[in-house]
């Protein structure tokens, strides 16, 4: 009985020493329960998201890019996982930049367009609406020429995607009226389009502090907004500032 006692005793001190060994190794191997922090790579070079990614064991690889015409070219657009997730050592960041070449589009024709038609075509074409200019005309909003870089642009010329055309658009002395609508609380481009849609021009956009990069402007709101909304009528293509901050407290 004492053999068989010592022996099953030996067994189970041989197994608890082999799942101890195993769980060791375990973690050398999968580094279990070790997790690292995403670092925030986005608005860095390719070279300084692999130096600073690198500083954390964790390795990235570019797989696919946009272009955004504010943003500087070759810089980190998005990445996958996103800053904060935590990762093992040595996991791939994937890495979406902003193109180096930007991509050209068909400038279309939107002479005879109303002004909301114009936008819409613009947006649909990867155009931005720039300012509008108004000259004396019977129709009001009517677009009359379209311009780029202050020049006339033709249709079917091509340009870098996400520029911004300027339209001539046509203004009725007995129709020349419209209204500041309110966009404290709006996120920037639908503030924008809240004030074009009204006949109005963005004068200036104030971005605070806490907007550093393209991907932050996206996401800030109006604070401010100067004139402020007003019942009052106010002249077409009068021009209204902005001030936005990705602060929710601000104000």
């Amino acid at each position: 009985m004492k053999w068989i006692l010592k022996h099953i005793i030996g067994a189970i001190a041989l197994f608890a020493v082999l799942a101890i060994s195993a769980g060791l190794i375990l973690k050398l191997v999968t580094n279990h329960g070790k997790e690292i922090t995403v670092p925030d790579l986005t608005n860095m070079s390719v070279s300084e998201a692999v130096y600073t990614a690198g500083l954390q064991n964790l390795r990235v690889d570019v797989t696919d890019s946009v272009y955004i015409r504010r943003m500087g070219r070759g810089m980190v657009y998005s990445q996958n996982p996103k800053a904060g997730s935590s990762v093992k050592k040595g996991r791939r960041i994937l890495l979406t930049i902003n193109s180096v070449n930007p991509k050209k589009v068909q400038m279309p024709n939107l002479v005879g367009y109303s002004m909301r038609q114009a936008k819409a075509e613009l947006l649909s074409r990867g155009l931005g609406l720039g300012k509008l200019m108004y000259v004396s005309d019977m129709a009001t909003n009517n677009v009359l020429r379209q311009m780029y870089r202050g020049r006339e642009i033709e249709p079917g010329t091509m340009i870098e995607s996400g520029s911004d055309i300027n339209l001539i658009v046509g203004l009725n002395p007995d129709d020349n009226q419209t209204y500041i609508p309110d966009v404290v609380g709006m996120k920037y481009m639908r503030a924008v389009d809240a004030i074009h849609d009204n006949s109005l021009n963005i004068k200036a956009l104030r971005f605070d502090k806490t907007v550093k990069s393209y991907a932050d402007s996206l996401d800030a709101t109006v604070y401010r907004q100067g004139p402020s909304a007003s019942s009052e009528p106010i002249l077409i293509g009068s021009e209204i500032t902005l001030y936005l901050s990705t602060d929710p407290l601000k104000k």
